[in-house]
Formats: structure tokens, C-alpha cells, sequence
């Protein structure tokens, strides 16, 4: 049973993964500035720091006995869950040697293994949620497009909705907060 009046949406739920090796960094400080401006009204957030959830290497079990994964436990579980619990899922990634840093790309490689754990349906469970990015870099907004290449070609695979990319300069602790063009940006991004 439901406390919403027939017809209402259920409010969105957003998840915001912390990618940055650097706590409160140039990217975070965006990706607050964006939630706190522009997101829809009664959205839920929720934010996770992915060095907070570290996960083991990723093995490719494919063809590996039946080609199934184990039941994910720990960080794993916990990850699992809040992304399918999310209906908006935004990557908060800095740019790291022109690419998303390695704790964004080993939580993508386990939506390998996602797809194969009986029950799960993670391919379903994924599709029509909204995949969003806010990045900041240190350089030109082109330095970011294999970064984003990345989250609108996995939005695709999954059947998702591409948001969109808010893109701040910065390289030092602080630098984005002076850059003009991404906190006007940030303050209509979400509602874009």
C-alpha cells in the first residue's frame, strides 16, 4: 500500500558515486553545488564514496564453470543495491589520465557480473533510469570525451537515459568554486 495519492510519481532517487581519490574535492564540490540548485522537487539523494566501498579486483567468470557470479556480499552488496535502487545515477568523477579513475571503472566492470547473479535482472532493473556525469578537469572540455564517450555509450547498452556531462576546471583543492561558466551550470543541471 502506498501514502501517495493516485496518479503522483514516485519521488526520483539519486545516486551520487564519489569517484575522486580526494574527499570533498573539485568534482564533489560541483556535484553538491548541482544538488543542492537544480534538483527536481522531493528527489531523494544519497551519496556514496567508492574508495568508502572498495571492491576486490574484478574476475570475469563468464566461461569460467556456468558461467554465474556468487551472491554479491559486503561493498559489493551494498553498491548492488543502491544502484538499482536509484532512478538517477550520477557518476561524480574527476578526470584521471584523460578516463573516469579506477574505482568508477572497477564498479562499471562488476555490471559484468551483475548481469549473471540469479534473481537479480540487473539489465532490467537498470533500464529507463537516468545515467548523469560531473567532472572536473584540468584542461580543456575535450580532455573530458573519452571519459563521458564511456557513461553515454554504457547509458545506451543499458537502455538508459543519458543526462548529461556538468564540466568545472580545476586542479588544486577549491579551484572549481572560481570557475563561473560550471557553478552557473550547476545551478540548472539536474533540472535540464
Amino acid at each position: 500500500m502506498t501514502d501517495q495519492p493516485s496518479g503522483a510519481e514516485a519521488p526520483r532517487r539519486f545516486l551520487f558515486l564519489d569517484a575522486s581519490s580526494r574527499v570533498d574535492g573539485n568534482t564533489a564540490q560541483l556535484a553538491r553545488l548541482a544538488a543542492e540548485s537544480s534538483l527536481p522537487e522531493g528527489a531523494e539523494q544519497r551519496w556514496l564514496r567508492l574508495d568508502d566501498h572498495p571492491l576486490p579486483p574484478f574476475q570475469d567468470l563468464r566461461h569460467t564453470g556456468d558461467g554465474g557470479y556468487p551472491e554479491p556480499v559486503g561493498h559489493e552488496r551494498t553498491l548492488l543495491e543502491a544502484t538499482l535502487a536509484a532512478t538517477d545515477l550520477v557518476f561524480v568523477a574527476p578526470l584521471y589520465w584523460y578516463s573516469m579513475p579506477t574505482s568508477a571503472k572497477l564498479y562499471l566492470d562488476y555490471w559484468s557480473a551483475w548481469f549473471r547473479v540469479p534473481g537479480v535482472d540487473f539489465r532490467d532493473g537498470m533500464r529507463g533510469s537516468t545515467l548523469w556525469d560531473v567532472t572536473v578537469a584540468a584542461g580543456t572540455e575535450e580532455h573530458t570525451e573519452p571519459l563521458i564517450g564511456t557513461l553515454k555509450l554504457t547509458a545506451g547498452y543499458m537502455g538508459m537515459r543519458w543526462g548529461g556531462a556538468l564540466i568545472g576546471n580545476g586542479t588544486r583543492p577549491g579551484d572549481v568554486l572560481r570557475d563561473e561558466r560550471a557553478l552557473i551550470a550547476a545551478k540548472s543541471f539536474f533540472a535540464g
